[in-house]
């Protein structure tokens, strides 16, 4: 059974290189989102298994459109994909309801994260 997913990241390319990371598995990506603003629309809209969610984007940065998420949605699967790793924006992503942070370029460990998410909470 396949997991949906969205992804929201202002760069084409990142949001291709996750493409082809999920092509590997079980998760489909029903919809892509280049800004911040976009990402809680079409999250509303598909109400996919899980978000992954840049932090730096234009229209809505990520914690404001995870909050955005959060409200909407309290049990929202939302997975941070961002090369802003500062301890700081861990935990306000993680205190805001985020339920993992991969740091870019570090996608090898999405997959297993996905997982883990899935299995943890028996989805």
């Amino acid at each position: 059974m396949y997991k949906s997913v969205i992804i929201a990241d202002d760069s084409m390319f990142m949001r291709n290189l996750l493409k082809s990371y999920l092509s590997t598995s079980f998760y489909q990506v029903v919809a892509e989102a280049s800004n911040g603003c976009e990402a809680v629309s079409l999250y509303k809209k598909y109400s996919p298994d899980v978000l992954l969610l840049d932090l730096t984007m234009p229209c809505k940065d990520g914690l404001a459109a995870l909050k955005e998420i959060m409200e909407y949605n309290p049990k929202a699967n939302v997975i941070i994909c961002s090369a802003m790793g500062q301890k700081s924006l861990i935990i306000d992503a993680v205190s805001l309801g985020a339920k993992d942070f991969i740091i870019k370029p570090n996608f090898h460990k999405l997959i297993p994260a996905l997982h883990h998410l899935f299995q943890y909470n028996n989805l």
